[in-house]
């Protein structure tokens, strides 16, 4: 503080100084305050007369509150500022920066990615998880189904839902604090070859050279096996011997174990040697990411329907072959699919009870064939020979 004349007051620590307006003939005085705090002697302004409306009243009840620690010192608040400054406002765009940094780069995260900067961060990426409000989240969820399908729109909200639980369980800073409403979606559509197609698809795969697309097909019809259970499929979790596949990490959560029948062994037998732990590797021998392309390539070639997912599409027909046959179980397809819940394998039970109507038809065939031949018999019987 300046060495500039004080005037005391009344009350004990305050003081004034005086000082010209800027602008204004006018004098004003500065009340400055004085405490120990800390063992330490300070003196800071109180305020003005005419900017503050400042008097020695006001500024002893001031005094009072920076003594008891109801106030801070000037001091403090300006470091208390300069803290604010250095903490990180997380805000989406950089938390999904360093959620991206902290996940392996599968082709989920490379699609998530697209829908973060095409649908969230334009209107929310400088917003934080706690400055959200449901209005937001509506707004955007009404905004994305304007031409977005259901679905879609499930996918931006989730990204939403994992942000906040990544930011929170890392404590990078608090989460959203709201439920997030979800769309509705239909998730129940069953993909089916017919014949022709199961044919066509099979002679295109024994024609395409690539090493692993084909074969990674062949094993998702043989064994249901979803895309990503290959990609970390790896040879230590083939059992050639018990005739098992061990499945990490399946959607469901626990490992799982589903059999190694005949053709998918024969499949497995048929694949390029390396020395890489992965049984259908990806560049340098590590996890495979991606096989979009070349998985595409024998699609079309194969002349399958446009909306049809290979890989997907095919755990789907392993499915419905077995419903379809009328020999295997909700229970044992669940299994066999590693489904967590027989909600998800309730989609083929139309396709087992057709197999069983069919059989129980059969069985009322039968029945009237030999009736049939019985009838037959008796008027056999009953014919006396002319001769």
């Amino acid at each position: 503080m300046p060495n500039v004349r004080r005037y005391s007051t009344k009350y004990t620590g305050v003081r004034f100084i005086i000082s010209k307006v800027m602008g204004n003939s006018r004098a004003e005085k500065i009340f400055l305050i004085s405490y120990y705090k800390n063992g330490k002697r300070i003196e800071e302004k109180a305020g003005g007369s005419i900017r503050d409306k400042m008097n020695a009243l006001k500024a002893s009840a001031m005094r009072a509150d920076r003594i008891s620690g109801k106030q801070l010192s000037n001091r403090e608040k300006r470091e208390k500022r300069e803290r604010e400054k250095q903490i990180v406002k997380w805000t989406l765009s950089r938390l999904w920066g360093e959620y991206e940094n902290n996940h392996v780069l599968t082709k989920g995260i490379i699609t998530d990615r697209g829908r973060f900067k095409l649908h969230i961060e334009r209107s929310l990426g400088e917003k934080s998880l706690k400055e959200l409000s449901p209005l937001d989240i509506d707004r955007l969820r009404i905004s994305l189904l304007k031409t977005k399908s259901p679905q879609t729109v499930k996918h931006c909200l989730g990204i939403l839902k994992r942000l906040s639980y990544f930011a929170t369980s890392r404590r990078l800073c608090e989460g959203i604090d709201f439920k997030i409403q979800m769309p509705r979606v239909s998730n129940l559509k069953t993909e089916y070859l017919n014949e022709d197609q199961l044919r066509a698809l099979l002679k295109a795969i024994d024609e395409d050279p690539h090493p692993y697309a084909g074969p990674m097909m062949k094993m998702a019809l043989f064994t249901g096996m979803r895309r990503g259970e290959l990609f970390k499929l790896q040879w230590t979790d083939v059992d050639f011997d018990r005739g098992f596949i061990r499945i990490r990490s399946p959607k469901g959560g626990q490992e799982q174990i589903i059999p190694l029948n005949p053709a998918a062994q024969g499949v497995l037998e048929t694949l390029p040697k390396s020395d890489s732990p992965f049984v259908f590797p990806g560049r340098e021998g590590g996890q495979r990411v991606d096989i979009h392309q070349q998985i595409a390539s024998i699609k079309k070639k194969a002349g399958l329907p446009r909306d049809f997912r290979p890989l997907h599409g095919l755990r789907h027909h392993y499915a419905s072959m077995l419903a379809s046959s009328g020999k295997v179980d909700m229970y044992v397809l669940q299994k066999l699919l590693t489904h967590k819940s027989p909600i998800m394998t309730q989609r083929y039970a139309h396709l087992r009870d057709e197999a069983l109507k069919k059989a129980s038809n059969l069985v009322g065939e039968l029945v009237n064939e030999a009736v049939k031949q019985a009838g037959q018999g008796r008027e056999a019987d009953n014919v006396i020979p002319l001769q």
